[in-house]
């Protein structure tokens, strides 16, 4: 396996919280994060509450995931071609804008349903053109000994931020309809003067001057890195798989607390403590990777959901669905990080938006998948019966994750990404 050498110009190394420019892009992508997150339910409560048509709120939430299927992949290719610091400013400037305007539309009494779907693809589409050139850029900004606790807090950032912005932006739409999209234009305003004020250079510069833009070779190129790293594809491949499960437990969750004679306020409850344990997964994901490190990490996870879902199928009282819940989404938190920093090590910094994009293409594919599954398997089946597949198909995902990613060659191939400088 093929690993990049160090990230350029290590200088002198300070901790996170007193890195200026770390804490002023992570700072800014977080509240940006926040206020993608309250939008995105603010979107289904104006649709749903103006029209009273449920057709009308899934056109405009369809807007919004369409970008994940057909924006990732040239997203990638015009991370690593365009600069990035250039990228992440004119997105949040087209983020700003479009969002501002239906806090505009709305204040004066509009509401129009094509306006709103063209707002929430283009937002989605920036919003994820951005999320790729962040991550990108994250190396560049600390040293590379701090590279895991760095991505370790932005996995526990955005763990944060998904926990907070649907309450939030219920709570905004509840004192005016038009207060969330205003939130989050504001948020995208914040995000834009923090990225102002960074210094440190945000990518290397090409050795040989920037190539052409050719979309499809540069994508096609992005493919094959991903292809030659065996381990890379490997763990790619065993998470893809492993979230389509995790959207038939999502839907499980709520049709056994249903049947069980449970509310919605329940429901609301498990979720939170299981973003609670998704962050404290996130936070703690440092301490695992520097005693356990990365192969071990991803097939002890695997090995403890194979344990910890079936459970689920015996589970009734919402304080044990939440136990097991939250235990399952801290492994997530955990393993979440580990391959972000597999992925950042093991790529050179000019194929970082590339693969960034595959690998999170071929995860939002899965939940795409997983959440058309999910609502077969749990019509066909019982609640019980269909739990007890997912924790067998689990199984048999931590045999495979023992056997790609334990043998003497990945174990190699470890040794080269250094954790500690």
């Amino acid at each position: 396996m093929s690993l990049v050498e160090a990230a350029p110009g290590d200088r002198k190394e300070v901790p996170l919280g007193r890195n200026r420019d770390f804490l002023l892009l992570w700072i800014g992508a977080g509240v940006s994060f926040l206020g993608s997150r309250v939008s995105a339910i603010a979107y289904t409560l104006l649709v749903f509450w103006s029209t009273g048509s449920a057709t009308a709120a899934g056109l405009v939430g369809f807007a919004a995931l369409l970008p994940n299927l057909v924006v990732q992949l040239p997203a990638g290719a015009l991370v690593d071609h365009w600069d990035r610091r250039r990228t992440m400013i004119l997105c949040d400037v087209g983020r700003m804008v479009t969002i501002g305007s239906v806090a505009v539309t709305v204040l004066l009494g509009h509401v129009w349903i094509p306006h709103l779907m063209a707002v929430a693809f283009l937002e989605s589409s920036l919003t994820l053109l951005y999320r790729l050139a962040e991550r990108a850029v994250v190396r560049n900004v600390v040293p590379k000994g701090q590279l895991a606790a760095a991505l370790a807090r932005n996995e526990a950032r955005g763990q944060a931020a998904g926990l907070i912005g649907q309450p939030a932006g219920t709570l905004f739409y509840s004192m005016t309809r038009w207060a969330p999209f205003g939130f989050t234009a504001v948020a995208h305003l914040i995000s834009l003067i923090t990225l102002l004020f960074i210094r440190k250079d945000l990518q290397e510069k090409p050795s040989h001057g920037r190539k052409p833009l050719r979309m499809f070779t540069r994508v096609k190129e992005g493919f094959v890195f991903v292809w030659a790293q065996t381990y890379l594809r490997r763990a790619l491949g065993i998470v893809a798989a492993s979230n389509i499960l995790f959207q038939v437990l999502s839907l499980g969750l709520i049709v056994i607390v249903k049947q069980n004679g449970g509310s919605p306020a329940t429901v609301g409850f498990i979720i939170a403590v299981n973003g609670i344990g998704g962050m404290l997964g996130a936070l703690s994901s440092n301490f695992y990777l520097k005693r356990v490190g990365i192969r071990r990490i991803i097939m002890s996870v695997n090995i403890s959901w194979a344990l910890l879902m079936p459970l689920i199928a015996f589970a009734r009282h919402p304080i044990a669905l939440a136990a097991i819940y939250s235990t399952i989404i801290y492994g997530a938190g955990v393993a979440n990080v580990a391959g972000m920093v597999y992925q950042v090590k093991t790529t050179p910094d000019a194929m970082q938006g590339r693969v960034g994009s595959i690998a999170t293409l071929l995860t939002s594919g899965a939940n795409s998948l997983g959440a058309l599954l999910a609502g077969f398997l749990l019509d066909a089946f019982s609640s019980r019966t269909a739990i007890l597949l997912v924790g067998g198909v689990m199984t048999l995902l931590a045999a495979l994750s023992v056997v790609g990613l334990a043998g003497k060659k990945a174990a190699e191939a470890e040794r080269g990404i250094d954790l500690t400088t």
